[in-house]
């Protein structure tokens, strides 16, 4: 069905709630989270949305153009859905790697085999190389790329203690810090603390942060005639904390039309990859795409919370 792949990347510049719409425990507006590992992720449909809304907003006179413009042909039509389908698709993006906050360096990469393994799985699905292998972590230790992250020769993580594992990631670290974020003066700090602070803990350990370790704000309704807290107004809500990392496919097919009506678009995409170049490059007459540019995703936006760089990897590195 789709003809073209790009590995895509998103790291949080903010806090990000993209919600899950029900809450069980404390935790009255959750994120979402896949039900089998319980790690963060971003549905692909609720990306989808982010990505039309941003182009609705930053490629003029294109929103009014309904089914008929660019926006309409790539997501798919507003109305009368049934009519044609969308060019272009995007997966859930899944957990690569996410901060915790260490005794030394401030915080740490962790990262664990798991989501390793789903790396290297959609990078090779993409056809980006990948030279590294998955390495085993025992419990209760962790591998280090160097031990300037180490305590008295051991990495303290919150309240956790592990030792140090026997293992290179070095190429890891330098493969994800080469691909994962722009190459610009603006990441140059990051990309260098993704290369030197990545460690890779068991999946069993790494399960525990990627559960606990997110930011729980409590939230005060205020009632405007008394200025003060509005009884039952009390609630607290979840975010993925800045400087998380995911991982997703951005797919696309050639355009698709209404019955009959395929001739009539002189400048539509008959090829896929042109597809995926409009939306991260742009298709030119002023209009730019997503790629290295800030993406606003999920709720909250007016508290400054959904900053999100995108950072696609074309075939090939």
């Amino acid at each position: 069905m789709f003809e073209a792949t790009r590995l895509t990347f998103y790291y949080t510049v903010t806090p990000v709630h993209m919600g899950a719409g029900s809450a069980i425990g404390a935790i009255d507006n959750p994120i979402q989270r896949e039900v089998h590992t319980q790690y963060p992720v971003f549905a692909g449909s609720g990306l989808k949305g982010a990505l039309r809304h941003h182009f609705n907003r930053v490629w003029p006179g294109e929103k009014e153009k309904k089914n008929e413009g660019l926006i309409g042909r790539i997501f798919g039509p507003e109305t009368n859905a049934s009519e044609f389908a969308g060019a272009l698709s995007l997966s859930d993006a899944q957990l690569v790697a996410l901060p915790v906050r260490s005794l030394k360096r401030a915080f740490v990469y962790a990262t664990c085999p798991l989501a390793l393994a789903r790396v290297k799985r959609l990078a090779e699905l993409a056809k980006v190389p990948v030279s590294w292998d998955v390495p085993d972590v025992p419990t209760e230790r962790a591998l280090v790329v160097h031990d300037d992250v180490l305590a008295q020769g051991r990495l303290i993580l919150e309240a956790f203690e592990f030792q140090k594992a026997d293992g290179d990631i070095q190429g890891i670290a330098t493969w994800l810090a080469d691909n994962a974020l722009p190459n610009n003066e603006a990441n140059k700090h990051f990309g260098a603390k993704l290369k030197t602070d990545l460690v890779v803990l068991a999946d069993t350990e790494f399960a525990h942060f990627a559960r606990h370790a997110m930011v729980v704000e409590p939230h005060v309704r205020i009632d405007d005639d008394s200025g003060t807290a509005d009884d039952g107004g009390l609630y607290y809500t979840e975010n993925l904390p800045p400087e998380t990392l995911l991982v997703g496919l951005t797919q696309a097919s050639v355009e698709r039309f209404k019955k009959g009506e395929k001739d009539k678009v002189p400048d539509r995409y008959d090829d896929a990859d042109k597809v995926l170049d409009a939306v991260f490059d742009g298709p030119g007459n002023g209009k730019k795409g997503i790629k290295d540019r800030l993406l606003q995703i999920g709720g909250d936006a007016t508290v400054g919370r959904g900053l999100v760089l995108v950072h696609p990897v074309k075939k090939g590195g």
